[in-house]
């Protein structure tokens, strides 16, 4: 539960999302960030994550792509123009769009293999099958996750009226625009 409700790059988009563009929207970016998770441990259950530790220069790959995304992300906020007065108009993205780039900031940290792969296991139990035992821990995982991005987005809905008009929204923009640059930077500098 300590590491779901750690604020991240899922939590911040999805809180985001929720700030910019109301509830639904903020769940159907959360819905990609618990796609990309679920990937994610999946491929670390399948032996990604030793295959990535295996092979340092694919994980670096996957490090700097990731890490350049969400840089790329803060940037976009950052540039983001603001009217005075202007009201948000919720329309300005697709849930396409929401979904797409919910997965893209879930799969672009390839920590999140890692951990599993050193997570994970101290909880099977090798006698029994792995199947339901995988099963349950990854709809675990996943739930908790869901709770705490749920609270993230009402949180963000609450402030959504002072946050979203003028001065704050500028404000809002470039603060979540910094952070993102931050988790791209701090990404560079994890070892694997």
């Amino acid at each position: 539960m300590l590491i779901a409700c750690t604020p991240g790059p899922n939590v911040l988009y999805v809180t985001t999302r929720s700030i910019r563009f109301g509830l639904g929207s903020a769940f159907v970016g959360m819905t990609g960030c618990l796609a990309a998770l679920v990937l994610m441990l999946t491929g670390s259950v399948a032996g990604l994550s030793a295959l990535l530790l295996a092979l340092p220069d694919a994980f670096n790959v996957l490090k700097i792509a990731g890490a350049a995304y969400l840089v790329y992300l803060g940037i976009q906020l950052w540039r983001e123009p603001v009217e005075p007065d202007a009201t948000p108009q919720p329309s300005g993205t697709s849930n396409t769009a929401l979904l797409r780039d919910g997965f893209l900031v879930g799969i672009s940290n390839p920590k999140l293999l890692i951990f599993a792969a050193a997570f994970f296991p101290q909880f099977f139990d090798p006698a029994r099958a792995w199947g339901p035992q995988f099963a349950l821990m990854v709809a675990t995982f996943v739930g908790v996750e869901l709770f705490f991005y749920s609270i993230y987005a009402l949180s963000g809905r609450k402030l959504a009226d002072r946050l979203m008009h003028g001065v704050w929204r500028r404000r809002l923009n470039r603060a979540s625009g910094i952070v993102f640059m931050g988790f791209g930077a701090a990404l560079l500098r994890f070892k694997s």
